[in-house]
């Protein structure tokens, strides 16, 4: 039995804002609820819902730049810089720039909607 995993075919989750979420390890693509991890591209003026998710989320930036208002802070990072933002925060994650944003973010235990919990 091999001691690893190469993942060639991550779960792309569907979306309506246009953002790409391809979930490499995670509940939805290997049955992991310790850990996720996710290769995003949001698309310029893309934005969500606040939220207070339950789990931990860092965020590395490839390309671009995203903007976080974590309470009531607004912090902008660009290409080649990382956050960690602790459970049961509340953040709002936007691209309000006018190039896409490429990044990974990782979610410790797993990211699960069901612990989300997005404003609406």
């Amino acid at each position: 039995m091999k001691k690893y995993f190469i993942q060639k075919t991550p779960f792309v989750v569907p979306t309506t804002d246009g953002k790409l979420i391809e979930e490499h390890h995670g509940n939805a693509t290997t049955n992991n609820p310790e850990i996720s991890i996710a290769h995003m591209i949001a698309p310029p003026k893309w934005s969500e819902p606040f939220q207070t998710p339950e789990f931990e989320e860092y965020t590395y930036i490839i390309k671009g730049k995203k903007q976080f208002i974590i309470e009531d802070e607004i912090v902008i990072l660009e290409a080649g810089q990382s956050i960690k933002i602790e459970k049961n925060t509340r953040v709002q994650y936007s691209n309000p720039f006018n190039e896409p944003c490429e990044y990974i973010a990782i979610c410790k235990p797993a990211f699960d909607f069901t612990k989300v919990h997005r404003e609406e």
